[in-house]
């Protein structure tokens, strides 16, 4: 069956050059594609809803602790200050 597909122009240049490098034609490319993404719809994973608890006993961050610091923060929670 003949079909018209308007592609980008840049997709269509690395198609045609895998098509090549795969040595098939184009249309086999597309063949193989296409039936790749019909082949099993992706399934979507079913989340539960999560309340998270929110702290309202205001404070903050520690004197001293900078949350950018990695290596710093480690030193602070194995109390090697």
């Amino acid at each position: 069956m003949r079909t018209t597909v308007r592609l980008d122009d840049a997709l269509m240049k690395r198609a045609r050059e895998e098509a090549a490098r795969r040595g098939i034609t184009l249309t086999a490319l597309i063949e193989q594609g296409l039936r790749h993404a019909l082949r099993r719809p992706p399934k979507r994973r079913q989340y539960n809803s999560v309340s998270l608890p929110e702290c309202r006993a205001g404070g903050g961050i520690l004197p001293g602790v900078d949350l950018n610091d990695s290596a710093g923060l480690l030193e602070q929670m194995e109390g090697h200050d």
